[in-house]
């Protein structure tokens, strides 16, 4: 029987993934701050359009990252 070893490639590419989730989480909300907090600027549409988009991919990312991560455990 063959023992079972974390592939450690794919547990790489988990963790980057884990580091852009994080980049994510803190630009997203910041993003968000700053077009909330200025409603009469011209800017405001695309920074709370772009501050929600930040914040779904961080959850993707979160998810995409944690099962990269997983496989690469379990696999």
């Amino acid at each position: 029987m063959k023992p079972k070893r974390t592939n450690r490639p794919l547990l790489i590419k988990g963790l980057k993934t884990m580091g852009f989730t994080l980049l994510a989480l803190f630009i997203g909300p910041f993003l968000l701050h700053a077009g909330l907090s200025n409603p009469e600027k011209p800017l405001y549409l695309p920074l709370v359009m772009t501050g929600i988009g930040v914040c779904l991919a961080a959850i993707y990312l979160g998810f995409r990252g944690i099962k990269i991560i997983m496989d690469s455990i379990f696999k």
